[in-house]
């Protein structure tokens, strides 16, 4: 059984052990668990049951880790993104005027329209059509963005109206265990320590713990909860003419967070083959989609592949197990999710800086002499990080590329969907700016 267990994973093709692999996924779950808690926070101030969402959060998190892990075998975990729910929150529910359940009725709708484009091959070749030369600019972005977050989390560097940022208050005692927990994994990185990235985690943990920075209040808190969420949503409200955009948001800003978080995470994991393309495309993409219907019915905003996938992938995870230990784990948190609050952002944040500082490597892949693959890259290098999203990262680069092809009369070698997706791009880019 366990010979057959390692073939199925291609144990011996990509040079892994059920260890590594327990371990990695051991690490994204630690490294994404404050998802369990941030996501209710946000969904709560619609009006949704807190502990219902909780109980939401940990089920579509651990069906779509699963999912990625036994049917695509990808070291990929899915949860509610960030940054839809803040849509769904913020510009849907609390901007808009609309009911929470009909929200989510856009949600299973947008989750539909994923599998439908996909079950016609419409994702797969919008994947395959981005340029070659962009994959490794989007790997260096999201490393960018993550070591954002993490510098952000750790309270390193902190807003400012006069500089947009600046230095932190490094005196405070959560910003110094931050400090501490980089300055821990860094150091069992430069020893090349196994499993250095959940041990900086843990050990950061038991470091606050001892001088009294972590401290958590249990909830009352039942797996039952969740009915007060799971099958409310409306799907006729979100039928009506005035919801076609938010479905249509929702869609389109999964699909390229969805994509760029593959190409960064395969790219760190080497998963593309020798033609620049990944596996099984096919069957990731299936995943994401049904993962989004699952939470919509459920009671969670929209399920994606999370970027914090590298930290796992930086622990050495390369197969479909590391995805499902991890979906395990949120399993286990249903029952104790007020436990795995005991884990502080400053010890989670120093591991997303360090695997920042891992991805920016791809930089080396990109032909900067060149400026008609030079500009794209660096737009969607810097405007991955700066405006917060995956997404406008992709379009400045698509848009860039496209226009510089035409510029230097190549637009014969660009493909006709990448042409389909600038208009697009600029179409958003002009609704957004109005």
């Amino acid at each position: 059984m366990k010979d057959r267990l390692e073939q199925y994973f291609q144990f011996r093709e990509l040079q892994t052990n059920w260890r590594t692999e327990i371990l990695a996924g051991a690490t994204t779950f630690v490294t994404m668990a404050y998802i369990i808690f941030v996501n209710p926070a946000i969904l709560h101030e619609t009006g949704m049951p807190l502990t219902a969402v909780v109980a939401a959060t940990c089920v579509c998190a651990a069906l779509g880790s699963l999912m990625m892990g036994i049917v695509a075998r990808y070291p990929i975990a899915l949860a509610p993104g960030m940054g839809l729910n803040a849509y769904f929150t913020y510009t849907v529910v609390k901007g808009m005027g609309v009911p929470w359940e009909t929200a989510l009725g856009a949600v299973f709708l947008s989750g539909i329209a994923f599998l439908i484009l996909t079950a016609v091959g419409l994702r797969q070749m919008i994947v395959a059509s981005i340029p070659v030369e962009l994959y490794a600019a989007v790997a260096v972005g999201i490393g960018l963005f993550i070591a954002l977050i993490g510098l952000h989390n750790s309270g390193i560097i902190t807003a400012s109206k006069e500089t947009l940022v600046t230095m932190g208050n490094l005196r405070s005692p959560n910003t110094l265990l931050a400090i501490f927990g980089l300055m821990l994994i860094s150091s069992l990185l430069a020893w090349d320590i196994r499993g250095a990235i959940l041990i900086g985690i843990l050990g950061t943990t038991a470091a606050g713990i001892a001088f009294g920075l972590v401290r958590f209040q249990p909830q009352s808190y039942s797996f039952a909860d969740i009915t007060a969420t799971a099958f409310h949503l409306n799907i006729r409200g979100a039928l009506s003419y005035g919801l076609v955009e938010i479905v249509f948001v929702f869609l389109f800003v999964d699909l390229f967070d969805n994509i760029g978080t593959l190409v960064a995470v395969g790219k760190k994991a080497k998963l593309f083959d020798e033609a620049n393309r990944i596996p099984r495309m096919n069957k990731i993409l299936y995943c994401d989609a049904m993962a989004t219907v699952i939470g919509s019915l459920a009671g969670t905003s929209t399920v994606t592949s999370y970027v914090e996938s590298a930290a796992g992938v930086a622990a050495g995870g390369r197969s479909g197990v590391t995805a499902i230990v991890t979906g395990i784990l949120f399993l286990i948190a249903l029952f104790v999710a007020p436990l795995v609050g005991a884990i502080p952002a400053a010890a989670t944040a120093p591991a997303l800086i360090v695997v920042g500082s891992m991805m920016i490597v791809h930089a080396t892949e990109i032909p900067w002499g060149n400026p008609v693959i030079a500009i794209p890259a660096f737009l969607t290098i810097v405007t991955i990080p700066l405006t917060f999203s995956i997404a406008n990262g992709l379009a400045f680069g698509f848009t860039a590329y496209t226009i510089l092809k035409i510029a230097r009369g190549e637009f014969r070698s660009v493909h006709w969907l990448v042409y389909v997706l600038t208009g697009l791009f600029i179409a958003r880019f002009l609704y957004l700016g109005s």
